[in-house]
């Protein structure tokens, strides 16, 4: 008897709606998979990714990509069109400006909730996109779940990680003076802290990602928000003036992590049930829409006597994803071991090396279009 759905997408997030969406394009009949969950107040989502170019267009193609409002609210994007990256013990700074890569935006920081409603939008008004509690009977399974992925250890599949010791703190924050448009990051020995430019170009709100020794995330979390802000601002040398705490912090443990195997007969994973890697380069979720993408086009060019869970088929996507995560992987690891390494010869080597490369136009070119997805 044949099966009622050609794909199981299970999980709800940006891949996996996005995935679904590209999907229905081919007239598959999707069940997209997302248990039920008890609705408690809770409070606002803060999570914002930077997106590039790449994931962009491919979020544009489908009609999604969030719109600023027509009144007066904060714009859920924001374009980045200046990087400063600055190593404090090396006494070094990076820059990088859209105008030097002949482009309007290097990236652009997403309000992930809304993101996410446009999303949901575009697929209730899919026919072939179905929503159930429970995984069906499919002739692919795709899982898109995230690190911590019960499905993927029902399946079999190994997921190895190699945890740093560090936990990353995500919050709001509103600032004194406006951000710019400008994406600001500093090494500090031991810790990271980037400050993503939000609520559109003249906005004054920042979203916080501080990458710090796991006991010292403890201390941070535990502080009032006014004490909160104020270590923000310290850490920061006051850039943006004085600072608010808006809404609740988050933090979760980083990590390396990577499937043994992306795909079996009937199964594949994307996004970060697949992988993850450190926040450091900001490239974690344009890796997983390009895997979703990427997943698209194979099954959208397979032969047509070609079933949708075979194993040929899918270690198609397999290869050309696992390329592109190692190299990326294999950047945001290394940058990691360089900026945290507290030997004097290397803290002296990363200042000569930053500043030697901000003065390298052509690289620097070469770099920023890389890091905007290859455009």
């Amino acid at each position: 008897m044949s099966k009622k759905y050609d794909l199981a997408i299970l999980g709800g997030g940006v891949v996996g709606l996005t995935l679904a969406l590209l999907l229905a394009r081919d007239r598959l009949r999707i069940a997209l998979v997302t248990p039920t969950r008890a609705t408690t107040p809770s409070s606002p989502d803060i999570r914002a990714y930077a997106l590039n170019l790449a994931s962009r267009q491919l979020l544009e193609s489908l009609r999604v990509w969030p719109e600023s409002p027509d009144g007066n609210g904060p714009s859920p994007v924001t374009p980045v069109t200046r990087m400063w990256v600055s190593d404090a013990t090396a006494n070094a700074a990076l820059t990088f400006d859209a105008s030097e890569a002949g482009t309007d935006a290097l990236n652009w920081i997403v309000d992930v909730p809304a993101l996410e409603e446009r999303l949901a939008q575009a697929v209730r008004y899919q026919g072939g996109i179905e929503w159930l509690p429970e995984r069906p009977a499919a002739a692919l399974t795709v899982i898109c779940e995230g690190k911590r992925s019960t499905s993927r250890e029902a399946f079999g599949i190994h997921y190895d990680s190699k945890p740093y010791p560090h936990t990353a703190i995500a919050a709001r924050l509103q600032c004194e003076r406006p951000h710019g448009g400008v994406a600001r990051q500093w090494f500090r020995g031991d810790e990271i802290l980037a400050l993503l430019p939000m609520g559109g170009s003249s906005g004054h709100e920042v979203a916080l990602v501080w990458s710090v020794p796991h006991q010292r995330a403890q201390e941070l979390l535990a502080m009032p928000p006014a004490a909160l802000a104020q270590g923000v601002e310290q850490a920061c040398d006051q850039a943006l003036g004085a600072m608010t705490l808006q809404g609740q912090p988050a933090g979760w443990p980083l990590e390396l992590s990577r499937a043994d195997h992306w795909v079996k007969p009937g199964v594949a994973l994307a996004g970060d049930a697949a992988h993850a890697m450190h926040p450091l380069a900001g490239q974690g979720l344009n890796v997983g829409l390009g895997d979703a993408a990427e997943l698209a086009k194979v099954l959208h060019e397979r032969e047509y006597w070609r079933e949708l869970g075979d194993l040929k088929l899918l270690r198609r996507y397999e290869r050309a994803r696992q390329a592109d995560f190692a190299r990326m992987a294999l950047v945001t690891d290394g940058l990691y071991g360089l900026f945290s390494a507290p030997d004097s010869r290397l803290q002296a080597l990363r200042g000569w090396g930053l500043r030697g490369f901000d003065q390298l136009q052509p690289v620097k070119r070469w770099a920023m279009r890389q890091a905007m997805g290859g455009a």
